[in-house]
């Protein structure tokens, strides 16, 4: 039994840390080729795991994903939107393309595994299945969880850019002030609100992808 306990531990270790890291290049890339200056001076134009990884919400991801579910954070890249031509469209483009890298991952994966499931090689390669599952469901996880429109989520940020200036001040003032409580309420409820939230959309990406 603590095989698959390890196996599990590591597969989904190892897909996290390459799935955030990702996420945040894709911040790190679009600000730079923004006008963004910081991100490459701070070393974020890279693929390099160890830039991207926040120290506390990596242990964070190894504890929970030891108890069968992984929850972290990686390195927030620092954006400073007044380097943009146009700060606000420039800050959604920014806070969306993280998400749109976790879609990327999950899409090259999903199709990866459609293709085994179609040819019945799933059986003969179940590291590879197994693997490129769990690309696929954390991927779609992480891009549907960072959609919520809660600060400091980028979806927070995207619907902050697109709301009229006047409504956009008053949802950053609550939300920067109560966002990270209600998130991590959220998270850590025993009713699995975030869960009940992204699930649904979660499973249909999933049967879309997979074509089932």
């Amino acid at each position: 039994m603590e095989e698959p306990k390890i196996e599990h531990f590591l597969i989904g270790l190892i897909v996290l840390i390459v799935s955030i890291s990702l996420h945040e290049f894709g911040h790190a890339i679009s600000a730079d080729k923004l006008g963004d200056p910081g991100p490459r001076r701070d070393g974020r134009i890279t693929l390099y795991p160890g830039a991207h990884l926040d120290p506390m919400g990596f242990i964070m991801i190894c504890v929970t994903m030891w108890y069968g579910f992984g929850i972290g954070w990686g390195k927030p890249v620092m954006v400073q939107p007044g380097r943009f031509r146009d700060p606000r469209k420039g800050m959604v483009i920014t806070s969306l393309c993280g998400p749109l890298m976790n879609l990327a991952l999950a899409l090259a994966f999903g199709l990866f595994l459609r293709v085994l499931m179609a040819t019945g090689q799933q059986e003969a390669a179940p590291l590879l299945t197994r693997f490129a599952g769990s690309f696929l469901i954390i991927n779609l996880s992480l891009m549907f969880f960072n959609l919520i429109p809660i600060h400091p989520l980028d979806g927070g940020k995207i619907l902050s850019g697109m709301l009229p200036i006047s409504l956009a001040e008053q949802f950053d003032s609550f939300m920067w002030q109560w966002g990270p409580v209600i998130l991590i309420v959220s998270c850590f409820s025993g009713a699995g609100f975030i869960g009940k939230v992204i699930g649904p959309a979660v499973d249909s990406m999933i049967r879309v992808i997979l074509g089932i």
